[in-house]
């Protein structure tokens, strides 16, 4: 387990997954279904996630699966990301959620499953109290955390409050760097709803778009700081972004050797140009197709990965 990549991930195998009214509010990436039943949507999402773990587990990365429950309906669980994260100190980070039918997906059972598994958990530390008062910062969606330079970019949105913020930046010891980030929506320039959308980073490489950036002080900000921390920086445009293509994460397996997966949308999105300088960094690229889950949830590969960095006793 390096500073910023992680051998084992935990993922939440759905039930029930479909179209989520509340979060479709703010995340323009969901769409409708077309004539679908729900039983449809369900078998598709669990046949995507199945092969995507199938996948992870055949380069020997270690994924816990943690099968959802029907009740309480929790449409969006398989983006376990949001609500959770976990550090190498034994920190466990539990955060505060927009839509109300999300918060429920926290489940205190699979912490006792991942110190069953000789995880080590020291401490919680509660952000969700935030809920009281409408402000929100959605975990690794909000967040792009460098672990190594102890550093967290934060796209500003209805889900990434700068109050929230200030406050993990006191309880985790990040230095904040935040900005806007915009999509267009209907010839609107509105905020991206995770930063997880248009950014990933790993060791020694950034992925971003910085198109989305329109503030011009903001964006020199995030080039400083990834230029200052020692990352190649691999721009993707805002058509590859709509394909996630930033929604990517950097793992590891047994071995040490380094991956980056997205969905299959997002590597069909990349030039040449782009897949090989993600190659200078990482042994292999895994995609999986995602297709229902991108539709109807508007979250992709990244966000249905929450990265153990906790230690073994």
């Amino acid at each position: 387990m390096g500073a910023n990549t992680t051998s084992t991930l935990l993922m939440i195998r759905p039930v029930s997954f479909h179209f989520n009214e509340e979060t479709a509010v703010n995340n323009y990436y969901q769409k409708k279904p077309e004539g679908e039943s729900e039983t449809e949507i369900q078998s598709q999402a669990l046949e995507e996630f199945d092969n995507f773990v199938e996948k992870l587990e055949a380069k020997g990365i270690e994924v816990i699966v943690v099968n959802d429950t029907l009740k309480p309906e929790t449409p969006d669980s398989i983006f376990p990301n949001n609500w959770v994260s976990f550090h190498h100190d034994g920190t466990v980070g539990l955060y505060p959620m927009y839509a109300e039918n999300r918060r429920l997906e926290r489940r205190e059972d699979i912490f006792d499953l991942l110190e069953d598994k000789g995880f080590v958990i020291s401490q919680e530390i509660h952000l969700t109290d935030f809920e009281h008062v409408n402000k929100f910062l959605e975990g690794t969606g909000s967040l792009i955390l460098d672990r190594e330079n102890k550093l967290a970019y934060a796209a500003l949105s209805e889900r990434t409050d700068p109050d929230v913020l200030q406050t993990f930046r006191e309880q985790f010891g990040f230095r904040i760097v935040d900005f806007v980030a915009n999509q267009s929506v209907n010839g609107e320039r509105l905020p991206i709803y995770h930063t997880n959308v248009m950014m990933c980073l790993g060791d020694g490489f950034a992925v971003i778009c910085l198109d989305s950036i329109d503030d011009l002080d903001d964006r020199a900000k995030v080039i400083e700081s990834l230029e200052e921390s020692d990352k190649e920086i691999i721009e993707i445009t805002e058509d590859q972004k709509e394909q996630f293509a930033g929604n990517m994460l950097q793992v590891e397996n047994q071995e040490g050797k380094k991956f980056i997966v997205m969905s299959e949308s997002a590597y069909q999105s990349l030039e040449p140009e782009q897949i090989d300088r993600l190659l200078d960094h990482n042994e292999d690229i895994i995609h999986s197709s995602l297709n229902t889950i991108e539709k109807l949830g508007g979250g992709s590969a990244r966000c249905m990965m929450a990265e153990v960095f906790l230690p073994k006793e």
